[in-house]
């Protein structure tokens, strides 16, 4: 059931195989005994792709939530190991994870050495069932009430840039003087870019004109740091270089970001009555290491 499940998840029995580490004609073989045993066809074959049959796909939408039941069977199982084994597949942001989350997982293995750690970055969130993902680091709650979540930590944006870019431009005292800079913004698609100022509770919204834009918040760091402009970036991504001196933080005083106020990184798993003992530990060493609550 999980091999024909997965066969069609993955579009092919070599993908099913190689996540399964069985070669493509043993699950082959093995979907067609499933099907010979329930009497139907679930699936067409054809040398370029696999789909389902009205038969398969009532059989998947029933087999689904079954093979998660069993699923969450064995995590409450695995839970009750003293030592935590077997693979933790971490999701984060890519800020978050290469500059928070990769540095930590050294001392974590050290401290849990039959742990396997799978550490995947992308710029969305992740699909917890379907990517088979453990935990899901976010820079939001998630709207999804099947989820369980915990804050890590606060935080909030800044606005930085080089000594270097900062002697040679005119000064920034108030947020229009952002005007006569060279702005590096965040890309989230074709609208105008705006950037929220707080002061003492008086908001003030002020839409930038990008010198250079990019959906990478490395990118932009890297740009900063280059002497190219100025930056909106989370503190936990300059902290550092704030600190050595690479970079300057421009309007200390105000608060400032490009969505919300209220940031924060949030741990998001799914919910089970007993976690996984793999999953249990990872959230219990971030907190450990990075929680401001």
């Amino acid at each position: 059931m999980e091999l024909f499940a997965s066969a069609v998840r993955e579009g092919s029995f070599s993908a099913a195989g190689r996540r399964a580490g069985l070669s493509p004609a043993s699950v082959s073989r093995q979907v067609a005994a499933l099907e010979a045993s329930l009497n139907v066809q679930l699936l067409n074959r054809t040398s370029r792709a696999l789909s389902l049959t009205d038969a398969g796909r009532e059989y998947l939408a029933r087999l689904e939530p079954i093979l998660q039941d069993i699923a969450e069977a064995e995590a409450a199982a695995a839970a009750l190991q003293a030592t935590p084994r077997g693979t933790l597949r971490v999701h984060s942001r890519l800020m978050f994870g290469m500059r928070v989350v990769a540095p930590l997982i050294p001392a974590f293995q050290a401290r849990y050495p039959e742990l396997r750690v799978e550490l995947r970055l992308t710029e969305h969130a992740a699909r917890m069932a379907e990517d088979e993902v453990d935990i899901d680091l976010r820079l939001s709650p998630s709207p999804d009430a099947q989820l369980m979540q915990r804050r890590l930590l606060r935080c909030e944006r800044m606005l930085v840039a080089s000594p270097d870019y900062l002697a040679r431009m005119p000064q920034v005292a108030v947020p229009r003087d952002l005007r006569a800079q060279h702005c590096l913004t965040y890309w989230q698609g074709p609208d105008d870019v705006v950037w929220r100022f707080l002061d003492q509770g008086v908001l003030e919204e002020l839409t930038i004109a990008s010198h250079f834009a990019t959906n990478n918040g490395e990118v932009l760091r890297d740009m900063a740091l280059a002497g190219h402009g100025i930056a909106l970036l989370d503190d936990y991504t300059v902290r550092a270089d704030l600190a050595s001196g690479r970079l300057a933080r421009l309007l200390p005083r105000l608060r400032v970001t490009n969505t919300g106020f209220d940031l924060g990184i949030y741990a998001v798993f799914r919910q089970a009555s007993l976690l996984p003992a793999k999953t249990r530990v990872f959230l219990d060493f971030l907190v450990e290491a990075v929680s401001s609550d």
